[in-house]
């Protein structure tokens, strides 16, 4: 017997609005309306709550009293939890990784896309950019789990990356930042790849956390 198209229309409708989160397209906080998503995407109401459901159960949407269903703002826990496990990830894909997986290749034109992006100063751009580049990383790793993982992971960062006015700050000290890693991982220094690496994102964590405190 056939199975139901139901489930993977509701897949692919949340992987698209996923990727409208990560992009920085769903703002953290915006309400999302049934009747405007119903009409947008062609989709019944019991598709969308479908999609609703498996996004929420994933962090990236709440429900609000008298608000209804809005993309969610990650609190300072989420934030902590999120970099705890980005440097789990990310710091093993790089200590394990060898020098001419294919994954580099992209490692690297995601730097090339942040820095015109940078020189166009369009934060929103680098930000997407930085966050391809950290994708890449874990591809090294040669995990779908792991991969999919992520992907979920960066819907939720960028959310938190949505809640600070300052992109130019939050973004533009890592391009070069990037750049070296993928130096350090080409001449074979992994270890050297990967301490780096956690040593950016602590301090990328605790500016996240500071000027989320700033700003309230």
């Amino acid at each position: 017997m056939r199975e139901p198209a139901e489930p993977v229309l509701s897949e692919m409708i949340a992987q698209a609005l996923r990727q409208k989160i990560i992009a920085g397209e769903l703002l953290p906080g915006a309400r999302l309306s049934e009747r405007e998503l119903t009409s947008q995407l062609d989709i019944s109401r019991n598709t969308l709550r479908e999609v609703f459901r498996l996004l929420t159960q994933e962090g990236l949407l709440r429900y609000q009293p008298n608000r209804g269903v809005c993309v969610a703002v990650p609190t300072d826990a989420d934030i902590i939890d999120i970099y705890r496990i980005r440097r789990l990830i990310e710091c093993d894909a790089l200590r394990n990784a060898y020098p001419y997986h294919p994954a580099i290749t992209m490692m690297e034109r995601a730097v090339d896309d942040a820095r015109r992006a940078l020189r166009e100063e369009d934060w929103g751009e680098v930000g997407t950019a930085n966050m391809q580049f950290h994708a890449a990383i874990v591809a090294l790793s040669d995990s779908e789990r792991l991969m999919r993982l992520y992907q979920h992971i960066s819907a939720e960062l960028r959310l938190a990356f949505g809640q600070l006015a300052d992109k130019e700050m939050l973004h533009s000290p890592y391009v070069e930042k990037n750049a070296g890693i993928i130096l350090l991982l080409k001449a074979g220094e992994n270890g050297n790849a990967a301490a780096t690496l956690e040593t950016y994102l602590n301090i990328s964590e605790r500016t996240i956390l500071a000027a989320l405190a700033r700003s309230r």
